[in-house]
Protein backbone atom coordinates (compact mmCIF):
# COMPACT_ATOMS: atom_id res chain seq x y z
CA UNK A 1 0.00 0.00 0.00
CA UNK A 2 1.41 3.38 -1.01
CA UNK A 3 1.46 6.32 1.32
CA UNK A 4 0.73 9.83 0.13
CA UNK A 5 3.38 12.35 1.12
CA UNK A 6 2.45 15.81 2.39
CA UNK A 7 4.88 18.52 3.47
CA UNK A 8 4.70 21.46 5.84
CA UNK A 9 5.82 24.92 4.79
CA UNK A 10 8.68 24.54 7.26
CA UNK A 11 9.80 21.37 5.47
CA UNK A 12 9.68 23.16 2.10
CA UNK A 13 11.81 26.01 3.50
CA UNK A 14 14.33 23.59 4.98
CA UNK A 15 14.48 21.67 1.70
CA UNK A 16 15.05 24.85 -0.30
CA UNK A 17 18.13 25.63 1.81
CA UNK A 18 19.82 22.26 1.23
CA UNK A 19 22.71 21.58 -1.10
CA UNK A 20 21.85 19.82 -4.36
CA UNK A 21 23.26 16.44 -3.22
CA UNK A 22 21.25 16.72 0.02
CA UNK A 23 18.08 17.46 -1.92
CA UNK A 24 18.63 14.28 -3.91
CA UNK A 25 18.99 12.29 -0.67
CA UNK A 26 15.79 13.80 0.74
CA UNK A 27 13.91 13.03 -2.49
CA UNK A 28 15.03 9.39 -2.19
CA UNK A 29 13.86 9.33 1.43
CA UNK A 30 10.44 10.69 0.40
CA UNK A 31 10.19 8.00 -2.27
CA UNK A 32 11.05 5.34 0.33
CA UNK A 33 8.39 6.77 2.62
CA UNK A 34 5.81 6.69 -0.16
CA UNK A 35 6.55 3.05 -0.93
CA UNK A 36 7.25 1.68 2.57
CA UNK A 37 5.58 4.17 4.91
CA UNK A 38 5.83 3.16 8.53
CA UNK A 39 8.67 0.69 7.83
CA UNK A 40 11.12 3.57 7.21
CA UNK A 41 12.96 5.48 9.92
CA UNK A 42 13.52 5.31 13.65
CA UNK A 43 10.63 6.04 16.05
CA UNK A 44 10.85 9.13 18.29
CA UNK A 45 8.65 9.25 21.42
CA UNK A 46 5.71 7.67 19.52
CA UNK A 47 5.64 4.88 16.94
CA UNK A 48 4.06 7.25 14.40
CA UNK A 49 6.67 10.02 14.90
CA UNK A 50 9.92 9.12 13.16
CA UNK A 51 13.22 10.35 11.82
CA UNK A 52 15.33 9.31 8.87
CA UNK A 53 19.00 10.30 9.03
CA UNK A 54 21.10 11.49 6.10
CA UNK A 55 24.45 13.29 5.95
CA UNK A 56 24.31 14.47 9.57
CA UNK A 57 20.76 15.77 9.20
CA UNK A 58 17.37 14.27 9.92
CA UNK A 59 14.00 14.33 8.20
CA UNK A 60 11.32 14.36 10.91
CA UNK A 61 7.95 13.01 9.83
CA UNK A 62 4.60 11.77 11.12
CA UNK A 63 2.98 8.56 9.83
CA UNK A 64 -0.81 8.46 9.68
CA UNK A 65 -1.48 4.80 8.85
CA UNK A 66 -5.26 5.18 9.04
CA UNK A 67 -5.08 7.91 6.36
CA UNK A 68 -2.31 6.27 4.26
CA UNK A 69 -0.46 9.55 4.61
CA UNK A 70 2.89 10.83 5.80
CA UNK A 71 3.58 14.41 6.82
CA UNK A 72 7.18 15.52 6.34
CA UNK A 73 7.46 18.17 9.06
CA UNK A 74 11.04 19.46 9.04
CA UNK A 75 14.70 18.82 8.29
CA UNK A 76 17.07 19.46 11.19
CA UNK A 77 20.68 19.05 12.19
CA UNK A 78 21.72 17.07 15.24
CA UNK A 79 22.10 20.19 17.42
CA UNK A 80 18.55 21.46 16.88
CA UNK A 81 16.95 18.01 16.80
CA UNK A 82 15.63 17.94 20.38
CA UNK A 83 14.03 21.38 20.13
CA UNK A 84 12.31 20.35 16.89
CA UNK A 85 11.09 17.08 18.44
CA UNK A 86 9.64 18.92 21.44
CA UNK A 87 7.93 21.48 19.20
CA UNK A 88 6.38 18.79 17.00
CA UNK A 89 5.12 16.80 20.00
CA UNK A 90 3.52 19.96 21.39
CA UNK A 91 1.73 20.50 18.06
CA UNK A 92 0.56 16.93 17.31
CA UNK A 93 -3.17 17.86 17.30
CA UNK A 94 -2.44 20.72 14.88
CA UNK A 95 -0.55 18.39 12.51
CA UNK A 96 -3.38 15.84 12.58
CA UNK A 97 -5.89 18.51 11.56
CA UNK A 98 -3.45 19.88 8.97
CA UNK A 99 -3.08 16.48 7.28
CA UNK A 100 -6.83 15.88 7.29
CA UNK A 101 -7.39 19.29 5.70
CA UNK A 102 -4.74 18.60 3.03
CA UNK A 103 -6.41 15.30 2.18
CA UNK A 104 -9.83 17.00 1.98
CA UNK A 105 -8.45 19.67 -0.37
CA UNK A 106 -6.82 17.04 -2.57
CA UNK A 107 -10.06 15.05 -2.86
CA UNK A 108 -12.06 18.05 -4.12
Amino acid sequence: MKFEIFKTLEFDEDFKNLEKFEKLRVEKILLQLSENGDMVGKPLSFKFFKEKKFDGKRVLFLVYEELNAILAVTIVGKKSQQNAINAIIAELPFYKEFIKEQIRKKNY
